[in-house]
């Protein structure tokens, strides 16, 4: 008889396979997360580091105990105070989102046509698609600037056809923003809707057809909710990292551009002041959670809800 309850106490293969990620998500997300929210109780000071810890956890069991009845949520509490962090909270949703539904209207269709393209183009269709990706995220959005300023190449084929008289503004605006946005983050709705729509039997299409289903109400009725979960996952995937997004409104974005990006390292390096500054940190890590959040139990229900 072969001993099982030994072999159970050893761990396995599937077991490290397991751990791996843990370990990985506990020292690179899980403890800067915590160091981040301990700055963020802390007080202001100047001095290197530029805050006064309320407590030491280093110094020991009893002077923590001691100590963390002074622990205070002020700089949270500033946050509300003051309108300009609420403005770039709202602003930085405002411009994820429609960054992400324009990002969304531009993918689909070409997902849409990669997923229905003769599988030999395929893998060129994908390679074009990831291809930016080989050239540096800053190079990228520099080379906009040379695009949309007003001697820029944009304005210089308008010109040039006709179209307008004089050069257009959009260098230094939200419309720049929005542009560099959905082309920086474009693939990322792309890859995901395209995985979907590949997957997809067309065999449905077809029998929609014989039964007297119009194309456009087979494309909305079949199509579009089959296409559901890349359309979530890209929509993720586009929002989240547009809504901390610093390089392009720094780079593309005027005065009016107000995003929590840029008042974050405004905080940091300008006004150094690392409580504050990662107290709205913190927030939005808390923001982005949510979406993060209802996406998986909707995945769950789906998977649950599916025979």
């Amino acid at each position: 008889m072969k001993d099982t309850g030994h072999k159970r106490l050893l761990p396995d293969g599937r077991g490290a396979v397991i751990l791996i990620p843990y370990l990985w998500l506990l020292v690179f997300f899980l403890a800067p997360f915590f160091i981040v929210f301990k700055i963020s109780l802390s007080e202001v000071a100047i001095a290197m580091p530029p805050y006064r810890p309320v407590f030491d956890l280093f110094a020991g069991l009893e002077d923590v105990m001691a100590k963390i009845g002074r622990l205070g949520l002020s700089n949270y509490a500033w946050l509300v105070q003051d309108d300009l962090y609420i403005r770039s909270y709202l602003g930085s949703l405002r411009i994820a989102a429609v960054s992400t539904l324009l990002a969304l209207l531009i993918g689909y269709p070409i997902a849409y046509a990669m997923a229905r393209s003769p599988r030999a183009w395929r893998p060129a269709l994908l390679m074009l698609v990831i291809l930016p990706f080989w050239t540096s995220f800053l190079i990228r959005v520099y080379a906009w600037i040379g695009i949309l300023k007003k001697e820029g190449l944009l304005n210089l084929a308008l010109t040039g056809l006709g179209l307008i008289d004089q050069p257009l503004t959009i260098l230094n605006t939200n419309t720049a923003v929005y542009i560099g946005i959905v082309y920086s983050y474009l693939p990322f709705m792309v890859l995901p809707l395209y995985a979907a729509l590949e997957r997809m039997d067309e065999a449905l299409l077809e029998a929609a057809a014989d039964l007297g289903c119009p194309p456009v109400k087979a494309f909305w009725r079949i199509t579009v909710p089959l296409s559901a979960p890349g359309i979530a996952a890209g929509s993720l995937l586009v929002f989240i990292p547009a809504v901390g997004e610093f390089v392009i409104p720094d780079l593309l974005g005027g005065a009016e551009t107000l995003m929590i990006g840029k008042t974050l390292w405004s905080e940091f390096f300008s006004n150094r002041d690392w409580p504050v500054a990662s107290a709205v940190a913190i927030v939005l890590l808390a923001i982005l959670i949510v979406p993060i959040v209802l996406f998986q139990r909707q995945q769950q229900k789906s998977g649950g809800a599916a025979p």
